[in-house]
């Protein structure tokens, strides 16, 4: 109501388009360049190189997942476009995102819906330091199976169709490059979103580090790979402007923004997580939702 020039910034960003474009059109030549290349080398530049495109590409579908790339209008161009970037990750995973992460804007938190807390499992076992590290490097398979066990949802025809194709698309990349490449491409997105200094946005957006603190925004230089994923606090109170615009609204809204604590580096965020006795994957906020719960 303040500032009503933020309401312009509600549209799409066709950028998105021929950004992702060109970073599936780059892990391709990758899995091209590395199918010869000695199984170490393969597993060094899956990790130095692949696993910042991938990273960088699963937060490309969060954008997606918002319609920030064709808009609300073209919902439906958004879910293809996503399919599409989902292919150099190697797993299907961009539409069960969606459906997902829409349940975690509407009921941040809300205990048996949002699958981005951890289970009660994970709080009472990844307890110390050696296991936090642990929980962390596994980071990614805990959030491709945390739905199963907290939310289940009923298979939609979507959800298939990002399956076969994805699946369509694995196979070819083993038959026509190698092992290799299809080794590059999983083992890239299985270390990116694990111990990895971009991994760190998973645990600085939520976890509460200050008490009455719950989500944190990051204003480093890895910005600039995520789509501006780490002004979560803008993003949650905006999440129909895309990540472009994000620094936009800080600087127009900079009185409700620059007060709050927020990060300037995700290592330290990784680091302080795993040493400090006092932060464990418990360290979130969690409702029981009242009234009527309408899921995505």
């Amino acid at each position: 109501a303040k500032y009503p020039e933020i309401k312009s910034l509600m549209k799409p960003d066709p950028n998105l388009i021929w950004i992702i474009t060109m970073m599936v059109l780059t892990q391709l030549v990758a899995f091209y360049l590395v199918k010869d290349l000695d199984w170490k080398w393969v597993i060094f530049w899956a990790y130095a190189f692949g696993s910042c495109i991938n990273h960088s590409v699963t937060l490309a579908i969060h954008e997606v997942s918002h319609n920030s790339a064709f808009g609300h209008y073209r919902a439906m161009w958004n879910r293809w476009f996503g399919i599409f970037a989902n292919l150099p990750i190697g797993v299907p995973y961009s539409i069960s995102f969606k459906r997902y992460h829409m349940d975690h804007h509407r009921y941040l938190g809300g205990d048996g819906i949002d699958v981005d807390i951890p289970t009660d499992f994970e709080g009472w076992f990844f307890c110390t330091t050696f296991r936090k590290f642990i929980w962390v490097v596994l980071q990614p398979l805990f959030y491709a199976f945390r739905p199963l066990f907290i939310n289940p949802k009923p298979i939609s025809y979507l959800e298939i169709i990002n399956t076969v194709i994805q699946v369509t698309f694995d196979i070819i990349i083993y038959y026509v490059l190698g092992v290799k490449s299809l080794v590059y491409m999983l083992a890239a997105s299985l270390l990116g979103l694990g111990l990895h200094p971009i991994s760190g946005h998973f645990i600085a957006e939520h976890y509460m580090f200050l008490k009455g603190h719950e989500t944190y925004s990051y204003y480093g230089p890895l910005n600039l790979l995520t789509f501006n994923v780490g002004y979560h606090n803008e993003h949650h109170d905006f999440p129909n402007i895309p990540g472009k615009s994000l620094p936009l609204v800080r600087k127009i809204a900079a009185e409700y923004y620059d007060n709050l604590p927020h990060y300037n580096s995700w290592i330290r965020v990784l680091y302080d997580f795993v040493t400090d006795d006092t932060i464990s994957p418990y360290s979130r906020m969690k409702r029981h939702q009242k009234g009527k719960v309408v899921l995505e």
